[in-house]
């Protein structure tokens, strides 16, 4: 299958937060993949630390005003978009003011890891399917940079696996060396059941949903995994092996753009 289409979720981007391994790939990959010829778009959660009006971030009206449900409440969806210019290249915020608005990633000033990480990271990936459903925009390629986007293989996966926009989709998941440290509440694997996902769906979630057992059901779901971080855990690649995922080992930084997209045509292929 040709592929012309790669939808980037992406846990952070410079320049709208400090670069880190996650950020500069997550800047420079979708430049390199456009600039190789194909349409992307490109997701992340609109945090409170970035500067809206520096960055000239400005609300989607056309694609907001959608709620969410996550444990029986609400949550307004708003969707802010803004232009690195130097790349010609747009980036999509997920936004609300229960989730998104303190002033800090995923820690508090102290370095605690916020207790709502859990439901941030559903609303974003859920964010994000609902916003590309809305563009009618189908994507050859999905790939997931991050923990806090952990979810999306599942939710493409299952939830929406008849969807139009995902039905052919293949998911590539990246595994960074970035753990938490705080498992999630035991109350997050009941709010991950909407219709498509199941409890038999979590198998990976034998005991407390921690870094390790959400990249593995990250993995689990995916159609191909590549080693982002020079270190990581593993398990995760023997877990990968035991699934028998094709995976792409990691890729220095002045190779890694074109290896990813050799990838993308190995997935699809």
């Amino acid at each position: 299958m040709k592929i012309n289409r790669v939808l980037f979720i992406s846990q952070e981007i410079f320049p709208y937060l400090p670069e880190s391994e996650i950020a500069t790939i997550s800047r420079d990959l979708p430049q390199g993949i456009q600039e190789r010829g194909r349409e992307i778009r490109t997701f992340m959660p609109k945090y409170g630390n970035i500067n809206e009006r520096r960055n000239q971030l400005h609300e989607v009206i056309r694609l907001s005003g959608m709620n969410l449900i996550i444990d029986d409440n609400d949550y307004p969806l708003i969707i802010k978009v803004a232009s690195i210019q130097s790349a010609r290249m747009q980036v999509y915020f997920i936004d609300n003011d229960d989730f998104f608005h303190r002033k800090n990633t995923v820690v508090d000033d102290d370095g605690t890891e916020f207790e709502d990480n859990d439901d941030r990271c559903i609303f974003f990936v859920r964010g994000v399917i609902e916003t590309i459903r809305k563009l009618r925009w189908v994507p050859d390629v999905v790939h997931i940079h991050g923990w806090i986007a952990a979810l999306a293989p599942l939710y493409i996966k299952r939830a929406f696996t008849d969807d139009p926009c995902f039905r052919d989709t293949k998911v590539v998941y990246s595994v960074y060396d970035n753990a938490f440290k705080q498992p999630f509440r035991p109350s997050f694997k009941e709010k991950l059941l909407i219709d498509g996902v199941s409890e038999a769906d979590l198998v990976d979630f034998q005991g407390e949903v921690d870094f390790e057992a959400l990249n593995k059901l990250a993995i689990r779901y995916s159609d191909g995994v590549i080693q982002a971080s020079e270190g990581i855990d593993p398990h995760f690649v023997e877990h990968i092996e035991s699934l028998g995922k094709p995976f792409l080992a990691y890729q220095n930084s002045d190779c890694y753009i074109d290896s990813y997209n050799d990838f993308y045509d190995q997935i699809c292929g």
